[in-house]
């Protein structure tokens, strides 16, 4: 979370302190169920006149770039067919609306293998047809700040992808479907024909026509993409919504599917703590310790890895290993806890960069930490992180870490203009917006220093609310390439609200700010846009440095002007049709390859 919500969070009182060492999250009953009934609609689309809607059930394809309102009749152009283009091993997408005046059970959707020429094939395995759930959202207004619901006016949005295999559908509304499609990477180019089937069990079945082409080009493997993810991953909330206890084994078998997706979209960065909650329990759980600190009864300093060691290794198997950044050496609240063994107590203390108990603390965790990496061999890849502190503080935080322990990366959010006083830090990623010069980005690239951009709750666009539109999470990616960026960190992963399935609001910023993905794995339409533009960013390097090899100034020329309408972090008119046409560049492009 970063400083632009700061100034607006009241601090807790930390009576929460007794939770921050204890399995506060400790067996206890999930907060949803395996099934669920979506909120009901607040706004006057129940109200919507649907005499018009003809008898029976009604499908089509829509755009990827719309949100559907579940209780507006669709006004829109019936299509029964659409085609997809696509790399060889890139996903690509499709959404079809179904909608019908009376009441359907047991509504399904179903799609065929796809058939292509001289008997080639995509199996069903690659494919999927998920039915899009309607969580509660609300509106940016003026960003960050504490909410009450009923100050901000409330909708139903389609985000959430689940995978049932049927569900009901009520009169007078609309339900959306996501088709996903897999190319293998072994696919032959050429066009392809599938057929979805949508059917109720009072309804005979309605076919629609979905093409795919597959492009003779290759999507290097997900280990090799360049776009810097990072994308704070929060282990606690996982424990709390399936009632497990934190850190049991348990625990850890549930956060396979959570976070296996988060590594298929070239996550980079494993996040870490170091210490108490390093954000004061700004989200609805805390964050629980990784390491745990105990002052010996002769004043030396001992320390507890095993579960940050069981994390690490964790995340690495999944796939994730790149960077481990951990917070934080300046907490929000500069506090710090441990384990006092003279007294048996837990101490708190308040430790502020540049006083002397702040030296004292962290000097010899630092210098025990380094040894520990070391023998890891993790050293090489960590870095202590920051999450916007102010000047002085991070001057004092950067002058002991220089002075005991150099070995170790930093990393830190930044809206200060921190990395030209600090030009060699590892990672920074700066505030989306905020002034930054691109001579400054291409040196720290060509010295192999990372630099990206971040979005949080004061950015009305680009976003990833659940009341976004849709291609701003795809957007993210071609800023990234428009702006020189590496790629993108984003505050939360799955800092899940109270009943993170049904309703996506929080109280103290806009709606969905918290998290991207659903419990037990299951995706939404925000994350999958947003790898649709992670993987445009990674094909447009390979096709600059194939129209490159070829000398094909003109084709450079084409793709960069597309590129370059899109290096604006405000909403402009016609910023989604520039986006698509970019797509459509891409694409073409890529058929002469």
């Amino acid at each position: 979370m970063f400083q632009a919500r700061n100034k607006w969070i009241t601090l807790f009182s930390i009576a929460v302190l007794s939770c921050q060492l204890q399995p506060a999250l400790a067996q206890q009953r999930p907060v949803v169920p395996a099934t669920f009934q979506e909120l009901p609609d607040p706004t006057s689309d129940v109200r919507s006149d649907w005499s018009a809607v003809k008898s029976g059930l009604h499908s089509s394809f829509v755009s990827i770039d719309k949100r559907y309102p579940k209780s507006v009749a669709p006004q829109i152009s019936v299509d029964k067919d659409q085609t997809l283009i696509g790399w060889k091993g890139e996903r690509v997408s499709a959404q079809v609306l179904i909608w019908s005046a009376h009441s359907q059970k047991d509504l399904k959707v179903e799609v065929s293998d796809f058939k292509g020429q001289n008997n080639s094939r995509i199996p069903s395995n690659q494919f999927s047809a998920r039915f899009i759930r309607y969580v509660m959202t609300d509106e940016f207004a003026s960003g960050c700040g504490h909410r009450k619901p009923e100050d901000f006016a409330s909708s139903l949005s389609p985000d959430m992808l689940d995978n049932l295999s049927k569900m009901d559908l009520d009169a007078k509304t609309v339900r959306p479907v996501w088709i996903t499609v897999n190319i293998p990477t072994n696919a032959k180019p050429g066009k392809y024909e599938a057929r979805v089937s949508v059917s109720s069990a009072n309804q005979k079945t309605q076919q629609l026509s979905l093409s795919l082409e597959v492009l003779n080009v290759q999507m290097p493997k997900v280990a090799d993409w360049t776009f810097h993810l990072d994308q704070w991953q929060h282990p606690s909330a996982v424990a709390r919504v399936e009632g497990l206890k934190v850190w049991s084994d348990e625990h850890f078998e549930a956060m396979k599917p959570i976070y296996k997706p988060l590594a298929e979209a070239g996550q980079k960065v494993i996040t870490a703590t170091l210490n108490k909650d390093p954000w004061n329990v700004q989200t609805y759980d805390p964050y629980e310790d990784m390491i745990l600190w105990t002052k010996q009864k002769d004043g030396s300093w001992s320390y507890d890895y095993q579960i940050f060691d069981r994390w690490v290794q964790f995340m690495m198997d999944m796939g994730v290993n790149k960077m481990i950044n951990c917070y934080s050496i300046i907490p929000w609240n500069n506090e710090i806890h441990y384990q006092d063994q003279s007294s048996g107590k837990l101490v708190n203390v308040v430790a502020k960069p540049g006083t002397p108990i702040f030296e004292e603390l962290w000097t010899p965790f630092l210098k025990d930490f380094v040894k520990h990496l070391q023998g890891k061999g993790w050293l090489e890849r960590t870095n202590i992180a920051i999450d916007e502190r102010e000047r002085a503080q991070m001057d004092a935080a950067f002058s002991l870490m220089k002075r005991v322990a150099p070995e170790l990366g930093i990393s830190y959010a930044d809206n200060q203009k921190t990395y030209q006083r600090y030009p060699d830090s590892e990672d920074i990623s700066i505030a989306v917006g905020h002034p930054s010069s691109l001579e400054d980005l291409i040196d720290r690239r060509n010295r192999g220093l990372n630099s990206t951009f971040y979005i949080c709750c004061s950015d009305a666009f680009p976003n990833q609310f659940t009341f976004s539109d849709p291609a701003e999470s795809t957007y993210l990616g071609w800023y990234a390439l428009a702006s020189g960026f590496y790629g993108l960190l984003r505050w939360a992963y799955n800092s899940w609200v109270e009943n993170p399935l049904q309703d996506s609001r929080f109280r103290t910023w806009p709606a969905g700010d918290t998290y991207i993905i659903y419990p037990k794995g299951r995706s939404s339409i925000r994350f999958e846009r947003m790898l649709e533009g992670i993987q445009d960013y990674e094909k447009v390097l390979l096709l600059q440095q194939a129209l490159q090899k070829k000398g094909d100034h003109e084709a450079m020329e084409a793709l960069a002007n597309a590129i370059a309408k899109l290096n604006n972090p405000k909403r402009f008119e016609g910023w989604n049709s520039d986006l698509n046409k970019a797509k459509s560049l891409l694409n073409e492009l890529s058929r002469k390859l």
